[in-house]
């Protein structure tokens, strides 16, 4: 059975964070990955795209999607956002996966969910200057990617870590699939991997 992804995008939303995970989980994986903006709005990633939304906040059901992603953006240090707080704890009590990598973890933790969820995001300090009522600290954990009870969190950094984490989710059957996803990206970085440049001359 096709498994649908929601996605919350967001002004500004950076566009390497939500680019793994996407194409994967919609290409190899055939998921159905359905596009949100708060208001229905389109809206302009960091790298200049300029996307029109599927839908908006209100017409997501908080627990239809088999996983919500929520992309990072400067936007989410503005603040809470009307409505969503609400979904996201809807979504939490049903038990429901949510994602959230770099800034968009602060929506999470506006909505209570980093308050006794083993989680990360940017950094420590980033949580406690934009969330003045953070109280999650003893659950902060420094790490690439962190997924417990159903809150997948990443910081800006790691994209691929949070994909890997998404689809083994959704799909934990498929480990030998995902971890070939993963190889994909860690390869150009082994040691003595990289190809030797040639001169233009």
């Amino acid at each position: 059975m096709k498994k649908s992804i929601a996605v919350l995008l967001v002004e500004g939303f950076a566009d390497w964070e939500v680019g793994p995970i996407l194409p994967a989980a919609r290409h190899y994986f055939a998921a159905e990955v359905i596009t949100a903006s708060l208001d229905g709005n389109a809206v302009r990633s960091i790298g200049g795209l300029l996307v029109q939304p599927d839908k908006r906040l209100a017409d997501l059901k908080p627990t239809a999607a088999a996983m919500w992603i929520l992309a990072g953006s400067e936007f989410w240090a503005k603040g809470p956002r009307a409505g969503l707080s609400e979904a996201l704890q809807a979504r939490g009590r049903a038990g429901k996966p949510i994602a959230a990598i770099c800034g968009a973890t602060l929506a999470l933790g506006h909505a209570g969910l980093l308050d006794s969820n083993p989680h990360t995001s940017n950094s420590l300090d980033f949580l406690k200057k934009n969330l003045p009522t953070y109280r999650g600290q003893n659950h902060y954990r420094d790490s690439f990617c962190v997924s417990e009870k159903g809150l997948i969190t990443a910081p800006a950094s790691s994209p691929v870590s949070f994909a890997v984490e998404i689809l083994r989710t959704l799909y934990p059957d498929q480990e030998e699939m995902i971890q070939g996803f993963r190889q994909q990206f860690a390869g150009e970085f082994a040691a003595g991997s990289a190809p030797a440049r040639k001169s233009a001359a």
